[in-house]
């Protein structure tokens, strides 16, 4: 499991960002997790197509009902809207699936 994390637009005081979650095992999975821990204050507000929590600067990002199995070499994404002030420095992200 690989997640790569691309801010697609950002104007200052906020941003949007995809996260793509890869399967590069040999076998399929049915659930996948990306979590990460901001630098900053980033705060995300509204998240489509994985469920989506924060608790201080950690997110944790899981699959909903439908993009939950990725197939070998397959790879699914999502996006989220965060508000910051300051610098917007890329998280580094952690991914796992089963």
């Amino acid at each position: 499991m690989a997640a790569s994390y691309r801010v697609d637009s950002d104007w200052g005081a906020g941003f949007t960002a995809t996260v793509t979650v890869q399967n590069n095992g040999t076998t399929p999975i049915s659930s996948w997790r990306v979590t990460w821990t901001w630098a900053g204050n980033q705060q995300i507000t509204n998240a489509w197509n994985a469920g989506c929590t924060q608790s201080g600067r950690t997110v944790t990002a899981v699959n909903l009902g439908y993009n939950g199995t990725i197939p070998p070499g397959g790879s699914t994404t999502f996006g989220f809207q965060a508000t910051y002030s300051g610098s917007n420095t890329a998280p580094t992200l952690s991914a796992s699936g089963s």
